[in-house]
Order: C-alpha cells, then structure tokens, then sequence
C-alpha cells in the first residue's frame, strides 16, 4: 500500500471539488430564483418535459420524507454529523480497501457535508434538479410524474450506495508479500 497520507489526498482530492461544485450550485439557485416560502416553486426547462431547473428546499430525507415537520431539520443534522464520525473511523479502520471502497467513502462524505452545509447555514436542503419521468406518476400519482428534486450532494450519495453495494461483490487486494 502507498504511503499513509496518499489516501488522505485522493479523497480530498475528490470530496472536495464536489462539495465545493454542490454549494456553488445551491447558492446560484438561491440568488436566482424565487424563495418557494412565497408560496409558488419557479420552474426554467432545461428540456422541455424531461429536465428542469426549480428550487425547493427540505428539511427532510430522500423523496421529501419528513420535510417541514417540527425537529427533522435538528435531528437529520445530528444523523449526518453521526455519520460522518462514522465515516472516518471506518476509513481509520481501513473499511474501505478497494478503489470502488474508497470512492464511495469519498462520494459519501462529500454528500453529506454538503447536505449539512445547508441545514447548518440555511436551514434547509436546496435541491434544485427536477426530471419528469415516464410512468412515474404511476408510482406517486400526485408527483405529476416528477420525481422528487435533488441536487449534487444527493447525487453522491446515491452514487456511494451504488458503489457500497458493487464493494460487497468484490475481493480487498491482498498485500503484497515482497513488500517491506
């Protein structure tokens, strides 16, 4: 294995471009657009019927679960900052040995730091991508077919589990014997 510092540096070296992308992209939303507490969400197609631009904010989880309600702002900060201790003592532990293992560490926390950025600082999540998808209004028949909007840090986050799960069918590299 490389040096101990080297890992340290690939996963800042990716964490930290994308949180820095994910709250560039909020804070551009938040000064374009109008606040939905006004009581309407604005809407710019990207393209037409498939790909918006809005801004929604939630306090919730993943699909808007538990948004507005009175302490999930409170208690999804404490989950986030409880999940990112646990993080770091599993990357400490070396939990992670593949590049798939070390990609969804770095995915995740990007994420969540994102993520709680905004609940620390705003005091809600800004998501801001809204895709109309066929058939969803099947599944949720009071989405109109679009599915819940998201952002970058959730974006991470759902592409760490795709990883976590890829990781659970892999073999860690065994150490190399001739090594000192």
């Amino acid at each position: 294995m490389s040096s101990p510092d080297r890992p340290w540096k690939w996963f800042l070296a990716l964490s930290l471009p994308l949180f820095v992308l994910d709250q560039i992209t909020k804070s551009i939303i938040v000064a374009k657009f109008a606040d939905p507490r006004l009581g309407y969400v604005e809407s710019v197609p990207v393209i037409d019927g498939f790909f918006n631009i809005v801004r929604v904010h939630n306090t919730g989880v993943a699909f808007g679960m538990f948004n507005g309600t009175a302490w999930a702002n409170v208690f999804f900060t404490i989950v986030a900052s409880a999940a990112l201790v646990f993080i770091t003592i599993l990357w400490r532990k070396g939990t992670f040995p593949t590049r798939v293992g070390k990609l969804a560490a770095a995915l995740l926390v990007s994420g969540v730091i994102g993520n709680l950025t905004d609940r620390l600082f705003r005091g809600y999540v800004v998501d801001f991508l809204d895709f109309i998808l066929p058939l969803y209004d099947k599944i949720d028949p009071r989405s109109g077919g679009h599915f819940p909007s998201f952002n970058v840090a959730d974006s991470c986050i759902t592409v760490a589990a795709v990883c976590l799960f890829i990781t659970a069918f892999q073999t860690p590299p065994q150490p190399d014997k001739d090594a000192p």
